[in-house]
C-alpha cells in the first residue's frame, strides 16, 4: 500500500511549479490491491472448506424415531461386593428381597436403566443372577460399570 505525493497549492490553470521538494504526501489510502487481495483469500477458503471435513461418506437412513432423551432422575445402580452383599443405591438389601424392590423402585421411575457395579472377586454366576433380578424386576437396559485403564488385549500393557 502505498500514498502518493501531490504538488501544494490549488493547481488551477496558473503555473506549475517543478520543484520537487515542495510536495505533501496525500492521505488518502488506496484500498483496490487489499480488496483484490481479500477476495482472492475468500474464494480460496470457500473452495479449501468443504475439502476439510474428514470421513466416510454414509447415507444414513431416514426413520421416524425420536432423539434419546435426555436423563431426568438419578441413575439407579446395583452393588455386588466381594463378599456377596448386594447394594440398591446405598441400602444393604437381602437377596430373597431383591426382585421385590426392583419392581417397587421400577413402578416409580420412568425410565429402565440400571447400573450393576460388581468386584472383580465376584464370580460370573453370581452377577448373571443379579442381572436375572433385574430383568425380573422390570430393569432390561442394564450398563456394566468398569474403570478405565484395565488391559488392552493387544500385548501392550496400558
Amino acid at each position: 500500500m502505498g500514498a502518493s505525493v501531490a504538488p501544494r497549492g490549488g493547481g488551477g490553470g496558473g503555473k506549475r511549479r517543478r520543484s520537487h521538494s515542495k510536495r505533501q504526501p496525500m492521505s488518502e489510502i488506496n484500498v483496490t490491491p487489499f480488496v483484490d487481495v481479500m477476495l482472492v483469500l475468500l474464494i480460496i477458503f470457500m473452495v479449501a472448506a468443504p475439502l476439510l471435513t474428514v470421513g466416510v461418506p454414509v447415507e444414513l437412513p431416514k426413520t421416524a424415531a425420536q432423539p434419546l432423551p435426555t436423563e431426568q432422575q438419578e441413575p439407579l445402580t446395583i452393588a455386588i461386593s466381594s463378599s456377596g452383599e448386594i447394594a440398591l443405591q446405598n441400602t444393604k438389601i437381602d437377596r430373597t428381597d431383591l426382585i421385590a424392590k426392583l419392581r417397587a423402585v421400577a413402578a416409580e421411575r420412568t425410565d429402565n436403566k440400571v447400573f450393576l457395579r460388581a468386584d472383580g472377586a465376584v464370580n460370573y454366576a453370581t452377577v448373571m443372577e443379579i442381572m436375572g433380578a433385574l430383568n425380573a424386576g422390570g430393569f432390561n437396559n442394564i450398563g456394566l460399570v468398569t474403570d478405565a485403564g484395565g488391559p488392552k488385549l493387544d500385548g501392550t500393557d496400558q
